[in-house]
């Protein structure tokens, strides 16, 4: 299968990115290295190309009835310019994918994960309601990601627009170093940050201002493998590891926007029978307590019994030890519980933490 490629592909090459297939993309897994990358975003500023993520738009009379149908969150509490983190459900409460939605005054602009776009976007085909239009846009959009301290201060030299004045979690449409954009106070590293919106023909022309601007704050490119190291320390949840349709978002700890008393969504009704009945596992956050790397798939131990898995694991490059997620029986999630990973066929100490890592 040919692999498609951002607008940014060539400048990528240009920079010796490391590139790889990642959802039907060829894109940058790094640049200098993923441990250099990672602390570049902890520390000053840097720029991601997310350029892959899918864009699908619901607009008509029934639009806001359509988006409250299909996600967990409560849409009708959106003001316009606020953006909400949220997911859709099965009828029996597994996730099909988590997503970000943008309230406009007439439209809601769905952003969901590159690798479930076009399986998202069928399902909200197989699922309308109402009149309304469901238009995938994910092909015409660039969408940078600039995280870190001097994210801010980079970008605000680049627009009349006073990013100080944006809340998290809030956008607003204006122009960036030339370009007519989407700026948005949001992003998937747990540091201070905006996601911008354009038109692909702008793209290497606001790659290009972002890097000048923020030179003075030693600004880089960051690829992929950071990207995960960087929302795992901040224990955001990635699709196809931590959540998927065979887990619900009440035992993955997204229960915070699980909204159940917001009238009717797909999903709800086993939802609230999963929640009168409780819960079965938790999905925990763990550090280790000896060196080793754990890694999605291995087993957790609380002595002779197995009691779950791991969903996502690294070395923090901060903390420098193993860090980790996992779903584990619930009698044995409470903070602070000794269990073992189970790594290379030998049993590592690790303790369950209250998140974040860092």
């Amino acid at each position: 299968m040919d692999l498609k490629k951002t607008a940014l592909y060539d400048t990528h090459v240009k920079l010796g990115a490391k590139m790889v297939p990642f959802a039907g993309y060829s894109m940058p897994v790094q640049y200098k290295g993923i441990r250099e990358e990672h602390r570049r975003v902890r520390e000053t500023v840097g720029v991601f190309d997310v350029s892959h993520m899918g864009e699908i738009i619901i607009s008509g009379p029934a639009a806001l009835e359509m988006t409250e149908r299909l996600t967990v969150n409560d849409v009708a509490g959106l003001a316009v310019g606020q953006a909400q983190y949220t997911a859709m459900c099965y009828p029996d409460g597994g996730i099909v994918d988590d997503l970000l939605v943008y309230r406009y005054a007439d439209r809601f602009l769905l952003v969901v994960n590159a690798a479930n776009k076009d399986k998202d976007y069928a399902w909200m085909l197989k699922n309308k309601i109402g009149d309304c239009t469901i238009e995938d846009v994910s092909d015409s959009y660039t969408q940078l990601a600039v995280q870190g301290k001097r994210a801010e201060a980079t970008l605000q030299k680049l627009t009349a627009v006073d990013l100080s004045a944006i809340p998290f979690y809030w956008f607003k449409e204006g122009r960036l170093a030339g370009a007519d954009m989407i700026i948005s106070r949001t992003g998937y590293t747990g540091e201070p940050g905006f996601e911008l919106y354009f038109e692909n023909k702008h793209a290497v022309k606001v790659w290009e201002a972002v890097f000048e601007a923020g030179a003075g704050f030693d600004i880089e490119p960051i690829g992929l493998g950071a990207r995960d190291s960087l929302r795992l320390e901040k224990k955001m949840c990635l699709y196809g590891n931590d959540i998927d349709e065979t887990t619900n978002p009440l035992e993955a700890g997204l229960g915070w926007i699980t909204k159940l008393d917001k009238g009717d969504f797909i999903g709800r009704e086993a939802l609230l029978k999963i929640k009168s009945e409780g819960l079965k596992r938790r999905l925990v956050a763990f550090t280790l307590d000896a060196p080793g790397f754990p890694r999605h798939g291995y087993a957790i131990h609380k002595g002779e019994e197995k009691v779950g898995h791991v969903t996502s694991g690294t070395v923090s490059p901060i903390l420098e030890k193993g860090i980790g997620l996992g779903y584990v029986k619930k009698e044995f999630s409470k903070i602070g519980t000794t269990i073992e990973i189970e790594i290379r066929k030998k049993r590592v100490a690790a303790t369950i933490i209250k998140p974040p890592f860092v």
